[in-house]
């Protein structure tokens, strides 16, 4: 059994991840696991994305943070914070709002995060998910000892280009990084033959990578046999006996369990606005229930 099989009591012990609901609050945004499945992998040709370990396995490292309503916003290109100018459809956003200016749009998270001592936050736009005319911006966050929350920018980069944000649409994602880990690597670059074994398992698979593609569709002959190459990184192994010792070909990450009931205060205000229809993210999140 490999760890990736392996229980979860057999694996390293627990570690807390608590987000404090921060009182006096209208209402708060769901957190949800974040999926490995993404609609544009999903409709590529044959699915072939999706046969992208790597791709599914950081699609699923973390938690979604989810927008709360429906709205359209536009940047006219000045650096004012009115300058980012909001159309909501039935409400007013609790948490999205122009703080910044110069084409930002910025949401307060009403959730105190706390880690295990040593341990950060990195808080991005959700993985493999591009949206056109606005990026996300990063931040890692000492949430081990910070007393007060983050917001979660993302920057507009077309001027006069709506944007929409649709309800239940991730908005934020968060994964915890152990702090100084990242500076404890010495980088280095050296040539891969000062590794016999190394270069020998590169070259067996440079060449059954160059036979796949003389035997694709478009060149191969219609009587020869499909060379068994695919798969191998999916099942943690190599092309002459290598074997992972430890290899996950999905993450199994635990729900934020909901301890206490928000307090009354609370309780959702409607304000009218307007807006465009949306749903699409919150037909994906009935799914993922």
């Amino acid at each position: 059994m490999n760890a990736s099989q392996a229980p979860r009591e057999e694996q390293a012990p627990k570690l807390k991840l608590v987000g404090y609901r921060i009182p006096d609050r209208y209402a708060y945004p769901k957190i949800v696991r974040a999926p490995a499945d993404r609609f544009w992998m999903d409709i590529t040709t044959q699915g072939w994305a999706n046969r992208c370990l790597p791709l599914r396995i950081a699609n699923q490292a973390g938690w979604f943070i989810l927008n709360d309503v429906d709205f359209e916003v536009i940047w006219d290109g000045s650096p004012k914070l009115e300058g980012v100018t909001f159309k909501f459809k039935d409400r007013e956003s609790h948490f999205a709002q122009s703080m910044f200016g110069f084409g930002m749009v910025t949401w307060t998270i009403p959730y105190l995060f706390r880690t295990e001592p040593g341990y950060n936050i990195l808080a991005r736009g959700p993985a493999n998910m591009p949206k056109d005319g606005v990026a996300a911006l990063d931040g890692i966050i000492e949430t081990d000892w910070l007393p007060y929350p983050f917001t979660m920018n993302w920057k507009i980069t077309r001027p006069m280009r709506k944007v929409r944000f649709e309800k239940d649409e991730p908005i934020c994602m968060i994964m915890p990084v152990k702090r100084g880990e990242l500076e404890r690597f010495e980088p280095q670059i050296v040539n891969l033959k000062s590794d016999a074994s190394l270069h020998q398992s590169y070259w067996a698979w440079h060449e059954a990578r160059l036979e796949k593609i003389r035997s694709s569709p478009q060149t191969r002959k219609p009587t020869a046999a499909m060379p068994k190459v695919q798969g191998n990184y999916m099942r943690g192994e190599g092309l002459i006996d290598e074997r992972a010792t430890e290899h996950q070909n999905k993450l199994d990450v635990r729900d934020f369990n909901e301890l206490e009931p928000a307090a009354p205060l609370d309780a959702p205000v409607e304000r009218s606005a307007k807006s465009t229809n949306g749903g699409l993210w919150a037909r994906l999140v009935r799914r993922l229930k």
